[in-house]
């Protein structure tokens, strides 16, 4: 495989399925997922002479994605919601975080009050 096969199928990978679900009705409700997609890749090729001196060539390259829930669009009587999906975890770390500042802060205020003393 040379690396415009490879950038070809990258391109073929980028869908619109990738990013919106199939539609899941349940009565007069309609749910659509949504995902947050990463993708990437590279590839190269070179000529040059190997050990012996003897002239070669090679090529290699990759992909890949990476995929994440971001909600879902709720059609429901004509009046369509966006609900986004919700990362507690991201949470978590964020709030840990911010404890961890808070807390050198408030070290750093106590170690100057103490020496003002």
């Amino acid at each position: 495989m040379n690396i415009t096969e490879l950038m070809e199928q990258a391109k073929d990978a980028a869908t619109v399925k990738r990013v919106f679900g199939e539609p899941i009705q349940h009565g007069d409700v309609i749910v659509i997922p949504v995902a947050r997609i990463t993708q990437g890749g590279g590839g190269g090729q070179g000529t040059g002479q190997n050990e012996k001196g003897e002239e070669g060539g090679g090529s290699g390259g990759g992909f890949g994605y990476a995929a994440s829930p971001a909600g879902v669009y709720v059609i429901k009587d004509g009046d369509a919601q966006w609900r986004p999906a919700i990362d507690v975890n991201r949470i978590v770390i964020g709030g840990q975080f911010v404890a961890v500042v808070l807390l050198l802060t408030l070290r750093t205020i106590f170690k100057k009050w103490r020496r003002r003393r």
